[in-house]
């Protein structure tokens, strides 16, 4: 196994891996592959090794063998998901479908045959962490929050920022937006967001057209305040 593009760099900030498999030969190719594309390695010869690793360092994923003397892959795998989300990637020479549905079961993220190409591995561990730090992402942004591009809009603050910037919005301008953005992704009804103003429905065009001026990049093609021909409007939200 040996690296297919030049070395990667590693800092304090690059993932990090702790890398199970009594193989020694296997857990050295490995760790220096992962580590020539940019993660920094933690290596284990079984679950004992792994459970000291663990309490030593923070780990961002495991790419665990299930085939090991005493504690196996999928009782270390059971046990690392009852106190934790860490990503897990099953490595093992164990390819029946019943093998890997339990894996699955337990709460690996991936499953991956041995032998296998060293390239595949990567691209699976780096859609892995990927995958997991979306998910935190969104776990941990406040529920009062909804981006579409490069915006940010904060529902009860009624602030609108691009990048660093707090666009500026006239108090029609910030009412459009909450209404919206508190039913991002649905269709509201023109009636809907008229509201309470006395000239109605007929001047809710003429406000949302202004708006688009300031967060789309063509007014004339919207893609992120939406026209629901005959009915409303939409925000469409990432």
């Amino acid at each position: 196994m040996n690296a297919t593009r030049p070395r990667v760099a590693t800092s304090v900030n690059s993932p990090h891996i702790l890398v199970v498999d009594d193989d020694r030969r296997l857990r050295e190719l490995l760790s220096r592959f992962l580590v020539d594309n940019g993660f920094r390695v933690t290596v284990a010869k079984d679950t004992v090794e792994a459970r000291e690793r663990r309490e030593l360092f923070i780990f961002d994923g495991v790419v665990l063998d299930v085939m090991m003397p005493g504690e196996n892959g999928f009782e270390f795998a059971r046990f690392l998901r009852k106190e934790s989300d860490i990503p897990i990637m099953m490595l093992t020479a164990r390819v029946e479908t019943d093998d890997r549905i339990q894996g699955l079961e337990i709460g690996a993220d991936d499953y991956l045959p041995k032998p296998f190409e060293p390239r595949e591995l990567l691209l699976r561990l780096n859609n892995m962490l990927r995958r997991t730090a979306v998910a935190t992402a969104k776990a941990i942004e406040p529920s009062d929050i909804v981006r579409f591009g490069s915006y940010v809009f904060k529902i009860e603050r009624a602030e609108l920022r691009h990048a660093d910037d707090v666009i500026r919005l006239t108090d029609r301008e910030r009412e459009l937006l909450q209404i919206l953005a508190r039913k991002a992704g649905e269709a509201v009804p023109r009636e809907e967001i008229a509201g309470d103003d006395e000239l109605g429905e007929r001047t809710v065009d003429v406000q949302i057209n202004r708006l688009r001026r300031k967060i789309e990049v063509d007014p004339s093609n919207p893609l992120h305040l939406q026209t629901v021909r005959g009915f409303g409007y939409r925000l469409l939200v990432d």
